[in-house]
């Protein structure tokens, strides 16, 4: 019993680390997606006709509830919003966690997993706070892994069959928003592919889990359909097109979005003055990916426990997402942004759990080799992602800085003009009215008192 409290603690304390990393490196104030944020929802945040939209599960309902609760109690808070996403990546670390602890893998694997789950190569998330049901919403994905990994190795627990049904339903609709995509296809994928595996009597209970996925998910997508998109991106032609003239943009572009799970992308850029160290960090987590899936498939894994594939295909999955959605900026390096690194840290720890799964077993050919082979890729991404968050530590004063000079610009906007806005505020710049969204922003902010014009804030100032 006293053991297993230890398969929790090292989540609680990764949940400490990011806690402290916030209030290191940020402090209160919008920026960003903030100003859309404000712009559309503030003040009056019980406005029912702001919520029964067309489109309403696109903009991710929780986000209304969070809202309305950082309003009453805490005048708009950022830091509020940014202590929930930490505290969401937390319990993301927990799920993992009990999975260890239900498969009695050595401790040694929940404190790499640890390492990687709280890696501050996502510190742009961390530090953002508008995106604080993402993380939510990986809780949900992991926490829905782990159920059918339970129904499927019999090891379910009371009301476990309701959960895998009501479940998807909450998660989609409520929380996930796009995120819901990849996550939608890797359960109704896995429950086919249990389907198959599964003895007669028991298959008519997949068909029903997989349908209780895809069902919400039409509905996102009908949703969906009645969205507007709006970016700013400088691609004029379409996705084949741009394929047949710049094929190789578009593979360096997925080969170093894998690269990012070893090295952050901006502690990459500023030790690497070429592709080729980007190429082959890339290809090597790749290669990991297909050894992975090798082990799992050639020793029956799927046996024993579903879960580390569903992770491998969901973060393979997002990195071939995140390639189609984004090319449209024409920026190779464009998939090494720190705001990827949730969903792409899935397929890490699901590389990791397969290497633990078949570490655990008696009978292994070549055991050294496949010990060198998970050895290596321990090494790999915990030094890869050591050297991230120690470098992260480091900007964080800085971080800082940036935070509170934007902040007393905040406090006397009225003196700037509006390309002064727009540069400080990391909104939209390519748009010609990204300083007077900045402005209006900051108009309601004053007028209710809220986040920096809080008059406790002000009086710190």
């Amino acid at each position: 019993m006293k053991r297993s409290y230890l398969y929790y603690l090292f989540p609680v304390l990764g949940t400490f680390f990011c806690l402290w990393y916030i209030f290191a490196s940020t402090s209160e104030g919008i920026y960003t997606d903030y100003i859309r944020l404000v712009n559309s929802y503030l003040p009056d945040v019980w406005n029912p006709a702001k919520f029964f939209v067309p489109d309403i599960f696109t903009r991710i309902p929780v986000n209304y509830l969070g809202r309305i609760i950082n309003v009453i109690l805490f005048s708009y808070s950022t830091m509020f919003d940014r202590v929930l996403g930490v505290l969401a990546l937390g319990l993301s670390g927990i799920v993992l966690a009990r999975y260890c602890l239900r498969k009695r893998l050595s401790l040694i694997w929940i404190i790499i997993l640890t390492a990687v789950v709280f890696s501050l190569n996502k510190w742009e998330m961390l530090t953002n706070g508008s995106g604080w049901a993402h993380f939510l919403s990986f809780v949900c994905f992991y926490y829905h892994y782990d159920l059918l990994d339970r129904k499927w190795n019999e090891e379910e627990w009371p009301r476990d069959q309701i959960k895998l049904i009501i479940l998807p339903f909450f998660t989609t609709l409520l929380v996930a928003g796009p995120y819901c995509a990849i996550y939608s296809v890797t359960v109704v994928l896995a429950c086919c592919f249990l389907f198959f595996l599964a003895k007669k009597g028991e298959r008519a209970k997949y068909s029903v889990y997989g349908l209780s996925a895809l069902v919400p998910f039409l509905l996102y997508m009908w949703s969906n359909s009645y969205a507007i998109e709006d970016h700013a991106a400088p691609a004029e032609v379409s996705l084949l097109t741009q394929l047949m003239d710049t094929p190789g943009f578009f593979v360096r572009f997925l080969i170093k979005s894998f690269s990012s799970m070893v090295i952050g992308g901006e502690a990459a850029e500023n030790i690497f003055s070429s592709n080729g160290p980007f190429l082959i960090l890339g290809l090597l987590v790749m290669a990991l990916y297909l050894l992975a899936l090798w082990l799992y498939m050639k020793y029956r894994l799927y046996k024993d426990s579903i879960l580390p594939l569903m992770l491998m295909v969901s973060g393979g999955m997002n990195h071939v997402l995140i390639l189609v959605s984004r090319w449209i900026f024409l920026q190779e390096n464009y998939g090494i942004s720190s705001r990827y690194a949730l969903q792409f840290q899935t397929g890490i720890l699901g590389i990791l759990l397969t290497f633990a799964l078949v570490m655990k077993k008696k009978r292994i050919k070549n055991r050294f080799a496949v010990r060198l082979a998970a050895a290596g890729a321990c090494v790999l991404f915990l030094a890869g992602n050591g050297y991230t968050t120690y470098e992260e530590i480091k900007k964080a004063p800085h971080r800082k800085d940036s935070f509170e000079t934007r902040a007393e610009i905040a406090l006397n906007f009225e003196q700037y003009t509006d390309d002064e806005l727009k540069d400080n505020f990391e909104y939209r710049r390519s748009r010609p009215d990204s300083g007077a969204k900045v402005r209006n922003a900051l108009t309601i902010l004053k007028e209710n008192g809220y986040s920096i014009f809080r008059s406790d804030f002000a009086k710190e100032k």
